[in-house]
């Protein structure tokens, strides 16, 4: 949520932003809240007026009733003012919700450095790591090659939960697994504390680090209750810190939380159809960073760092992008991209998503820093995929993939593995 005294102050910083975004829908909002803030203002100078009037008329009733004066007149006044009162309170507290209702709905304000454009075509490229492999083979899309292997069942999944669900089965479900587990114990070293945040959230909440008009239509709520499955841990570890003031020496705070996330999103961007990349369900672990305003954007390039160690790591070319005005949603000032190379759809993927939320989310939340006794401001938050196993396993399955239909395993993995150094078929039929 951005700042009211921004709105009240520097109305046309935010107009630009929204024009830079190009989304007249929002600006009209925003000249709605301009016009009622004011409007609002005025009506409280009044209640305050009226408020006062009442502490005098009570006083001098009081007054003239000891010196043994008249006091019908006062009395009468006396008695129309609660009335207008809460007649005004009441529209006082009408405009007071939309305000904040429109504070909510109106996006962060963008990062100096955020690329225009109307859609993910125009992110622009930062940097390139890695050369891909020239292939002299036919790759198999990697949901066949997972049913040929015989270490995942699509099928299965689907007569049971429908689309958009697998059984990982054997090696692939270890492989997940592991690059969880490469993802934590590489994140603890950097100092970020481990988290197994709650695998459900209260609508107050999740208000607190999303907004819901524009998200809700990707999330499952809990029938009958005021919860909703979380569709990434970003949002418990975050909203965690709701209503609090943290001591500014304690920040910043990092953590890496590690979650099973749940989605409505499905279907593919690219050639295969069926496969991991877009699920209802699957794991991640997740980059968080509550600091102080003056340290997150030096964070922010840290966190992206991160999520750049670990792809190098895994040895599969990528590349980073700053996500443009039109790919980087509502909460974010600024969002990096890191997309894995395709060899099959010989283009990048985004696999990585990292973003400085400034205060907007931190507002929403009510999460401050300070002292005891001294001035209080909002925390900046931060966030970062480390590793989103579902699509990690594709960039592995494609970019790890042999003419035999074997699936060798990244070396940085194999302890993980048990010591295993490959995936092949087992020639068992399982489908």
């Amino acid at each position: 949520m951005i700042d009211i005294k921004i709105v009240r102050e520097k109305p046309e910083v935010i107009r630009a932003d929204l024009e830079k975004r190009g989304d007249p829908g929002k600006l009209r909002l925003l000249e709605e809240l301009i016009e009622l803030d004011l409007s609002t203002r005025q009506l409280q100078v009044q209640v305050e007026k009226l408020r006062h009037r009442r502490n005098i008329v009570s006083e001098e009733i009081a007054r003239l009733s000891r010196a043994g004066e008249d006091v019908g007149e006062m009395r009468r006044e006396a008695e129309a003012l609660p009335s207008k009162i809460k007649e005004l309170e009441s529209v006082l507290a009408k405009n007071q919700a939309r305000i904040r209702e429109i504070l909510m709905r109106l996006p962060n304000i963008l990062h100096e450095t955020v690329p225009v454009g109307k859609d993910d075509s125009e992110n622009l490229e930062v940097r390139r790591w890695g050369k891909p492999k020239e292939l002299d083979f036919d790759l198999k899309p990697h949901g066949e090659l997972i049913e040929a292997i015989g270490v995942g069942d699509f099928v299965r999944a689907a007569k049971v939960s429908g689309a958009g669900f697998v059984y990982l089965l054997g090696a692939l479900a270890l492989l997940d697994q592991a690059l969880c587990r490469f993802a934590i114990d590489y994140l603890i070293a950097k100092g970020f504390v481990l988290v197994e945040p709650p695998l459900m959230m209260r609508r107050e909440a999740y208000e607190g680090v999303v907004d819901l008009e524009d998200f809700e239509t990707m999330m499952y709520k809990v029938s009958d209750t005021d919860l909703y499955m979380i569709a990434t841990s970003e949002h418990p570890l975050v909203a965690m810190h709701m209503d609090e003031i943290i001591d500014e020496e304690e920040l910043p705070i990092k953590y890496v939380g590690v979650s099973t996330n749940f989605r409505k999103e499905i279907g593919s961007k690219g050639v295969d159809t069926k496969g991991l990349f877009r699920m209802h369900q699957f794991n991640k672990v997740e980059q968080v960073i509550l600091c102080k305003p003056e340290e997150s954007w030096a964070l922010h390039e840290e966190l992206i760092g991160n999520a750049e160690s670990l792809y190098q790591a895994l040895e599969i070319p990528y590349r980073v992008v700053n996500c443009c005005t039109g790919d980087i949603g509502t909460v974010a000032a600024k969002k990096y991209d890191l997309e894995a190379w395709s060899p099959r759809q010989k283009k990048y993927a985004e696999v990585v998503s990292c973003s400085n939320c400034t205060d907007y989310q931190a507002r929403r939340l009510n999460i401050r820093c300070g002292k005891v006794g001294g001035e209080k401001r909002m925390v900046h938050t931060l966030n970062s995929t480390a590793i989103a196993t579902s699509r990690a396993l594709v960039a592995i399955l494609e970019n790890y993939q042999r003419p035999d239909g074997s699936v060798e395993i990244p070396k940085v993995l194999v302890p993980y593995m048990g010591g295993l150094e490959s995936i092949k078929p087992s020639g068992k039929k399982r489908f």
